[in-house]
């Protein structure tokens, strides 16, 4: 399995590229490597300090890849669980879903909680917390073979719920493919003939800094699994 990358390090911050895979946090039921474990092995404030998640400021599913932002130390983890919390933070990724996402431009504005019936799962029910995606249409694309159309999106995440833009996918009739729990196993099935795993990409991410007190943007470009399983498919 690929390990992560960082891609930038200062005496604040550390912002790393997680591969698809990772668990992010240690849990008694989590046997693979985790993202939290790999970081105590370094050497920083916060770096074995379990309480604080080795100064993980946010989550990424297993399974999507792209940006997460670590804190050094106790202060700057105060600063930047406060940007997300007042969701100041701006965050893109990039999905492709099935069918013909229209309008090019929209809102889904849907309460997310735990399915009662299975406590792996989330979806929409009154009574789920407050959830907010905003979606922008970047192209179509075909399946030559079968000539199914697929959506390549780039989505902005407003509120950080569990598989959050999974779930909004799934409610709008356009799961994410290659998705185990919301696309539907024969579909995901199929899928994964062709896109070995999730198609989810946390992608930019822009924040202030915790020292500076200046805006600053990372990016991580489309890994090559994806970009291969994209480039398979038919432009429209």
């Amino acid at each position: 399995m690929k390990n992560p990358e960082i891609i930038y390090e200062d005496q604040e911050i550390i912002v790393i590229n997680k591969p698809s895979g990772w668990v992010v946090n240690e849990a008694e039921t989590v046997k693979t490597p985790t993202l939290q474990s790999w970081l105590e092995k370094k050497s920083y404030p916060l770096a074995k300090d379990k309480k604080a998640r080795s100064g993980i400021a946010h989550r990424l599913d297993k399974n999507t890849s792209g940006i997460l932002l670590v804190a050094k130390n106790a202060g700057s983890l105060q600063i930047l669980q406060s940007q997300f919390k007042k969701r100041t933070i701006q965050k893109i990724y990039y999905a492709l879903v099935h069918g013909r996402v229209d309008p090019p431009k929209g809102k889904i504005h849907a309460p997310i909680g735990r399915l009662p019936w299975n406590r792996e799962r989330f979806g929409v029910f009154p009574g789920g917390k407050e959830a907010q995606t905003d979606y922008e249409l970047v192209k179509f694309y075909t399946n030559q073979k079968d000539k199914v159309t697929y959506s390549f999106l780039k989505l902005f995440p407003k509120s950080g719920r569990t598989h959050q833009i999974r779930v909004h996918m799934k409610y709008l009739g356009h799961p994410v493919v290659s998705d185990n729990f919301y696309a539907g196993r024969k579909t995901s099935r199929k899928d994964k003939m062709w896109c070995p795993r999730l198609f989810l990409h946390a992608g930019e991410i822009c924040f202030v800094h915790p020292k500076t007190q200046k805006k600053v943007l990372f990016k991580s470009p489309l890994p090559k699994d994806l970009a291969s399983a994209l480039s398979s498919l038919q432009e429209q």
